[in-house]
């Protein structure tokens, strides 16, 4: 377990406005009773307590209070009515992050690797949310907490847990990349000059189809719940897999020899399809040949509505996107093909749909609620968004890690740190599964 050495909440400057409060539109409510998202990145920087506790951790105060005052709904909270009215982000003064100052004496080397790693030894860096809290008349879900841990004379690991239904990737990653510039560059004058800072207006967000009443129609049925805790050990193991800019080309130069008009035939597509085969044939389960599997992630609408939001739209802006196979066809001599076709025909049959991108959305949560307890895979993250390049003013970090694919079986994607044009693949999974896709992951991409 980590030392605790402070915890604390820090609130956005003084000069912050009274209260701002917005209304949970559909692409929040999606996300309401979805389990919170975890993330780390650790920084190879060596330092002692000393300057961690006396030069670091004050300065990392300073400039997230002022980080905050731009990104107020991350410092308040969601407030779910329990007999009337629409769920909403609602910051007031006197609201706060809260921030855990840790040390922890594991081995920084070995929790960074790419290796087969214990799940369970990540946790003492994950952040945790304060509890909901209940009143007459609504429940109030505190929406972020970070943690910032030491390695003493090795590295530090930053900490970030948040409630999915107040933002996206999109949402979250503008907000990190902000408190690390603003931590760098001593102040918010660059955040300002570079026009990131969050848009927020609510009004132009299409909803053609009358889905916010939908959506919180369906969910007002059910009483507002927190995600139950994760029981430990995990008896999982988190390995990190590279595909570099040739593995990738290969497969691609793979379905184009066989399907060369093949619909949307992207880096995303032959990746995941790559993935997604590989579990299949790894997972220790006996499973018919006609059992379905599906594959599902999502995908950024902002700049597909109609009018199109902005990239820097703070909150959630996601189409989900499905494809369907079979135990059998993926385990196959052509699972791989199948599997790429599959996902491609789902992105164009959604993501680039004549009649937008929400077209059959009223359906989306029958569709996925249909899947709960089904051969589901999924993703976590996206190639477009690069940690990589967020710089607290001590260099880029050594390893990013989603720890939430822990407990949602799905896996994460992102831009690779070393190979330019390369993604990094994370998987949780039990050791024996891990071997196995291990192996079969290797040995596909060195036989195409």
């Amino acid at each position: 377990m980590a030392t605790i050495l402070e915890q604390c909440k820090v609130q956005p400057s003084p000069d912050t406005i009274t209260e701002v409060t917005l209304p949970l539109v559909h692409f929040d409510i999606t996300w309401l009773y979805f389990h919170p998202v975890h993330r780390l990145l650790f920084f190879d920087f060596p330092c002692s307590k000393a300057y961690f506790l006396d030069t670091i951790v004050p300065r990392l105060k300073q400039s997230l209070s002022l980080t905050l005052k731009h990104f107020l709904p991350l410092a308040g909270n969601i407030v779910h009515p329990i007999d009337s009215g629409r769920p909403m982000s609602r910051y007031a003064v006197g609201d706060s992050v809260s921030l855990t100052i840790a040390e922890y004496d594991k081995d920084f080397d070995q929790l960074t690797g790419n290796h087969p790693r214990v799940a369970d030894e990540f946790y003492a860096c994950v952040p945790q949310l304060p509890p909901a809290s209940i009143s007459n008349d609504s429940v109030i879900f505190p929406v972020l907490s970070l943690q910032v841990t030491l390695f003493p004379e090795h590295g530090m690991c930053f900490g970030f847990i948040n409630h999915h239904a107040i933002g996206d990737a999109s949402t979250i990653v503008r907000f990190v990349k902000a408190w690390a510039s603003v931590t760098k560059f001593d102040g918010d004058a660059k955040l300002i000059d570079d026009k990131s800072l969050p848009f927020y207006e609510r009004t132009g967000v299409e909803d053609s189809e009358g889905l916010d009443s939908l959506y919180w129609d369906l969910l007002k049925k059910s009483r507002p719940v927190e995600s139950p805790p994760l029981t430990f050990p995990l008896n999982k193991v988190r390995a990190t897999f590279i595909i570099t800019r040739d593995d990738i080309q290969k497969l691609k130069n793979f379905v184009l020899a066989k399907r060369p008009n093949m619909a949307h035939l992207t880096v995303f597509t032959v990746v995941c399809a790559h993935v997604w085969v590989c579990l299949v044939k790894s997972r220790a389960e006996e499973v018919g040949e006609d059992e379905p599997e599906y594959f599902g992630f999502a995908a950024d609408c902002r700049a597909r509505l109609s009018p199109s939001l902005p990239s820097n739209y703070f909150g959630n802006c996601l189409a989900f996107v499905k494809a369907e196979s079979t135990h059998g066809e993926l385990k196959g001599n052509d699972g791989f093909l199948i599997a790429a076709i599959l996902i491609g025909e789902a992105i164009r049959k959604t993501v680039y749909n004549e009649k937008g991108i929400l077209d059959g959305a009223e359906n989306w949560p029958f569709e996925f609620g249909n899947l709960i307890g089904k051969w589901l895979f999924g993703v976590a993250g996206s190639p477009r968004f690069d940690l990589y390049d967020t710089d607290y003013g001590w260099g880029r970090p050594k390893k990013f890690e989603s720890v939430s694919i822990d407990g949602d079986g799905s896996m994460s994607l992102c831009k690779s740190r070393d190979f330019e044009g390369g993604l990094e693949i994370g998987m949780s999974r039990p050791k024996i599964e891990m071997d196995s896709f291990a192996s079969i992951f290797i040995e596909t991409l060195e036989n195409l």
